[in-house]
């Protein structure tokens, strides 16, 4: 597998964070007079953190500048563990099996997020019958050819950046956020639109250097399962050159008791067939 293919395969994980990111929570009410940093570490917590664990099948439609589609089709687990009720931070493990197209079928990824330090990283080539381990790649970088990041999905951790409370609408509040490396990132600042309730965001704007919008997420239809109002369609537009993924998300389901014993190096050859239905 070229170097390229495995960009795109190592970008399935992607999707392990989507699976469960809820557009809103609950009918709580407005949470009024928060600090900056209180925004930040609730939105942290609501967008990555929903439930122990779960599971989802996802659909990619990739669209180009000139109209020509492409779909990938995989599925993910997600366990948490060790996370601070408080916070809502800690360790994550995600195992994502893909299933289409063809030249990635059986392919599995597996991902240990660390909060404080590199994740650990395998892939699975069934063609070689070959466990990788995979060094941390590039964040910014394009996975299974799509419109999102790496980064994009698994999250950016908030201390990469400086953020800016710009703007309380009766539904949201609006940050700036400014890179404090802006030499490793593709953009000089990013907006978000964080609703007031919920604390999902639920649009960003990527502005470059001549601050010039050439990126836009947003969130396109959402339900509510098993009390977690989530995330079920969004897309990312990628302003210079036309093009825009849509993720789409059916049978998703939230704490399901999954075994942390499936998050291992001997399930990669041995996909859990149980819980990938």
């Amino acid at each position: 597998m070229n170097r390229m293919r495995m960009r795109r395969v190592v970008g399935a994980v992607a999707m392990l964070v989507m699976i469960l990111v809820p557009a809103m929570v609950g009918g709580g009410a407005l949470a009024d007079d928060l600090t900056v940093d209180e925004i930040v570490q609730r939105t942290e917590q609501v967008a990555y953190y929903q439930g122990d664990d779960g599971k989802a099948r996802v659909t990619m439609t990739i669209t180009d500048g000139q109209g020509r589609v492409r779909n990938r089709r995989f599925q993910i687990l997600r366990r948490d563990q060790d996370v601070d009720a408080g916070e809502g931070t800690g360790q994550q493990k995600y195992f994502v099996h893909i299933k289409y197209p063809a030249d990635v079928k059986n392919t599995v990824f597996m991902v240990w997020k660390h909060p404080e330090r590199d994740d650990d990283r395998w892939l699975y080539l069934p063609a070689l019958d070959l466990v990788k381990r995979i060094a941390a790649g590039d964040k910014r970088t394009s996975f299974l050819g799509s419109d999102f990041c790496y980064e994009d999905i698994s999250g950016r951790s908030t201390n990469d950046d400086r953020h800016r409370l710009i703007e309380t609408t009766d539904d949201y509040y609006v940050l700036e956020n400014v890179p404090k490396r802006p030499e490793l990132v593709d953009f000089a600042r990013f907006t978000m639109w964080i609703h007031r309730v919920s604390f999902v965001p639920v649009r960003v704007e990527y502005f470059d250097a001549q601050d010039r919008k050439f990126r836009e997420y947003e969130v396109l239809e959402v339900a509510t399962i098993q009390g977690h109002p989530t995330v079920m369609k969004s897309r990312m537009k990628d302003l210079r050159d036309g093009g825009a993924t849509v993720l789409a998300f059916d049978r998703v389901a939230y704490d399901l008791g999954l075994p942390e014993g499936i998050f291992s190096e001997r399930y990669l050859r041995h996909p859990p067939v149980s819980y990938l239905k």
